[in-house]
């Protein structure tokens, strides 16, 4: 059955897509990327600021009908995929137990590529194999048939229940397929075709050499530079070889062999690293700003307290409060005149300017803190640079956000990182007294620099543990203290009783004439 999903954009633009059970959610990427005219290879999906997972179809994803999916942009930086590639017999034989080949790639490599990769010998340890240069001999009966000629021999790759064997497909990334993290096991198989070898040789190579030149219009910055790898496999070791000896057929060389090879992705940095700065480098934070730690225990510190019982048992105050508020909220009330409304605004004004200095707290994502005070000159970018000046890496893109005064408490403002009269922390923000203000990370941020430790080394030696005041108990004067106590008590009139508690130990009027003769 046929349902709908809409998908919104950060421009808040909005198109419905139409699924079925078998839809892949990397299907739903592209059409509503090709309604809101967006490149599918910089997006992901997410729901309820969850990533979803595009490898999933619509059955197995979880969703329901009519979702509401957020469309955003993907981070720049490619993810580590661990890919096992299943061989068919007799090339599996060569790989015992399992006849597998594994390797860690990052996401954004072609499927072509990936083949490449994995026939240059070195996730085989040096072993031969040929995946994309196949060429067998024409056959009748089980016999050789034909002049000689070799005709090409296409991989086929089955990745879940999704077939790849088209050179459209090979072009796809792992990304484009949804595989972002995680692992992914792809089955290899051949299929001969009606191309000769020559023939087929040939439309590789003007193929990927037209893909080749369009991706470099697109993006000018990759262009086709020589790879820097020592370890990357030479031409000679990336040339396709028959698969049926040499005099059966002419040795054809693989023109696709240019810049198809993948550098060894555990020899790369950590993604971390790349934005990793001397920390000598830094700006230190400046001595005014006060950092609290993490707390060391999952369990929040309220859940530790002992409270009495009595003290969750409502009095008669707390039910005079409710009645009043109650009281006050079934009334009319008129609406504010303008001359009200100028008076409102000119005393808000006044108190912003009385106003000299704000503290504002920052709450961190491992739920460590920063205070300060800030004075009237201070802006939005004075709060990001102190900020910036505890974090380990300070280029990562982030926000700081507050809860806005008006629209209810899920909608929040965003700080501006700049040095204007409208970033003003006093008079733009209107910041006042004690602010908390949280700190978000950007979508663009990677997952390696959101994990902690968020402060760096210097910052978290500083950090001071978060001290919670003990709240005394109420305490009952002691009638010995003095000798006053049972005076004051026995001095003191009772209060008078009222309601039911007048009524207690007292007959009705009604009930005194009976049992009289």
């Amino acid at each position: 059955m046929a349902s709908k999903v809409k998908v919104v954009d950060s421009n808040f633009r909005q198109v419905e897509v139409k699924v079925n059970p078998a839809t892949h959610l990397t299907e739903v990427l592209e059409q509503a990327c090709a309604k809101l005219k967006a490149d599918p290879r910089r997006h992901l999906l997410k729901y309820k600021q969850r990533q979803l997972d595009l490898s999933h179809t619509w059955r197995t994803s979880g969703l329901v009908q009519g979702a509401k999916l957020e469309l955003v942009v993907k981070s720049k930086t490619p993810t580590a995929v661990d890919v096992a590639l299943q061989l068919p017999p007799p090339e599996s034989d060569a790989f015992p137990p399992y006849g597998r080949l594994t390797e860690k790639l990052p996401s954004d490599v072609t499927i072509w590529k990936l083949l490449r990769h994995f026939e240059s010998g070195k996730p085989s340890a040096g072993k031969s194999l040929n995946i994309t240069g196949r060429g067998v001999p024409q056959t009748e009966n089980g016999s050789v048939a034909g002049s000689g000629q070799l005709y090409y021999e296409t991989p086929v790759l089955q990745v879940d229940n999704r077939q790849l064997s088209t050179f459209d497909d090979f072009q796809k990334t792992l990304s484009q397929l949804g595989y972002n993290s995680g692992r992914v096991l792809i089955r290899l198989s051949f299929q001969r075709t009606d191309k000769t070898l020559v023939d087929a040789m040939a439309d590789i190579d003007r193929y990927f050499q037209d893909e080749q030149a369009a991706q470099q219009s697109v993006h000018p910055e990759a262009g086709a530079a020589p790879s820097s790898d020592p370890t990357a496999p030479s031409a000679e070791e990336n040339a396709p070889q028959s698969t049926t000896p040499a005099t059966e057929g002419p040795t054809v060389p693989d023109p696709s062999q240019k810049d198809t090879s993948i550098p060894d992705t555990t020899a790369q940095t950590p993604v971390g690293d790349a934005m990793d700065v001397d920390e000598a480098t830094q700006p230190e934070p400046s001595g005014d700003v006060t950092i609290f730690a993490a707390p060391t225990s999952a369990t929040p510190a309220a859940a530790f307290q002992t409270d009495s019982e009595d003290a969750f048992i409502p009095g008669i105050e707390h039910a005079k409060a409710h009645q009043k508020l109650l009281k006050a909220a079934g009334q009319n009330k008129r609406l504010p005149s303008d001359q009200e409304i100028a008076e409102r605004e000119a005393a808000e004004r006044k108190k912003l300017a009385d106003t000299a200095s704000v503290r504002i707290r920052v709450r961190l994502p491992d739920n460590s803190l920063l205070e300060r005070d800030f004075g009237r000159d201070d802006t939005g970018a004075t709060l990001y640079a102190v900020v910036r000046g505890a974090m380990a890496h300070p280029a990562a893109p982030f926000r700081l956000t507050y809860p806005a005064a008006q629209g209810g408490g899920a909608r929040r403002e965003v700080i501006r990182d700049a040095d204007d009269a409208s970033s003003a922390l006093i008079a733009g923000h209107r910041f006042r007294g004690q602010v908390i203000v949280t700190f978000v990370w950007d979508d663009a941020a990677p997952a390696d620099v959101r994990r902690p430790p968020f402060l760096k080394q210097s910052a978290a030696a500083r950090a001071q543990k978060v001290v919670v005041p003990d709240v005394p108990d109420a305490v009952e004067v002691d009638g010995d203290e003095g000798g006053s106590g049972e005076q004051a008590n026995a001095s003191a009139p009772a209060p008078p009783r009222r309601g039911l508690d007048a009524l207690k130990g007292k007959t009705p009027k009604w009930l005194k004439g009976l049992g009289k003769k």
